[in-house]
């Protein structure tokens, strides 16, 4: 006959750390894979170079400048017009220009959702560069 072994009547009460430990490296992995991929975008970002006076008056001959006033007002070449219009006057636009820049400025209180859908909209027109103007 085989005798049960006697428990011990003090119980172990020692959490097991191993399972939360492994669980949590598991996720810093995955977040540390998965932020960069959330993080990218097709928008490309160049720091500006220093140039002579004769190029900054013929970059502003060249380029298109799109202000963000709000979700739904745009300022095209000192013009204003309402954002579902921007597709139609940005694509003649870049026809005619012979750099096809477009430079793009947001006033304060508008949406990082708005500036970017007005980024991808001015590349889907055919944008050969985009700069991204601060103020």
């Amino acid at each position: 006959m085989r005798r049960k072994p006697k428990r011990d009547s003090q119980g172990i009460y020692d959490p097991n750390m191993t399972p939360l430990i492994d669980v949590s490296l598991v996720l810093v992995v995955i977040l540390m894979v998965a932020t960069p991929m959330a993080l990218q975008s097709s928008i490309a970002v160049q720091k500006g170079a220093a140039s002579s006076r004769t190029s900054e008056e013929v970059a502003r001959i060249e380029r298109v400048e799109i202000t963000v006033v709000s979700s739904d007002t745009l300022i095209v070449n000192r013009e204003r017009l309402a954002r579902s219009s921007l597709s139609a006057t940005l694509v003649p636009l870049l026809r005619v220009s012979a750099t096809r820049e477009v430079a793009v400025r947001c006033r304060a209180g508008v949406t990082h959702g708005t500036f970017v859908g007005v980024l991808d909209e001015v590349k889907h027109c055919g944008a050969a560069q985009i700069a991204v103007q601060g103020g």
